[in-house]
């Protein structure tokens, strides 16, 4: 259940950003309320994830996959540009993300609290 309240978390944070785009800096009240209904929404799904989840794992795949998303939709529907050095750099948060939770399913070392 935690991931799919995170799957959540990170479709309403990037409806809320395509919404952000759209409300022309809040001058248009559609998409500005929208805004709004869409990243509170995501911040309950995103606080429910975090019942059950690591805040660094459950962190890192919300704010990693809501760039991965947002750059796609930025590329296709808002016609942004792309460049070898974005396409590397959303790789790279991808693997992160990835490496994370990898390490996260690795036996835990003892460090006392401590790093």
């Amino acid at each position: 259940m935690q991931w799919l309240y995170l799957l959540l978390a990170i479709l309403f944070e990037t409806a809320g950003t395509i919404v952000m785009k759209l409300s022309n800096g809040f001058s248009k009240l559609v998409p500005s309320f929208l805004l709004l209904v869409f990243y509170v929404a995501s911040l309950i799904f995103l606080t429910l994830t975090l019942k059950t989840m690591d805040i660094s794992i459950a962190y890192a795949v919300w704010s990693g996959m809501g760039i991965v998303f947002i750059s796609i939709i930025g590329f296709f529907y808002f016609n942004e540009s792309i460049s070898l050095i974005k396409v590397v750099a959303i790789t790279l948060i991808i693997a992160g993300v990835v490496m994370l939770n990898i390490i996260n399913h690795l036996p835990q070392i003892e460090t006392g609290g401590k790093l």
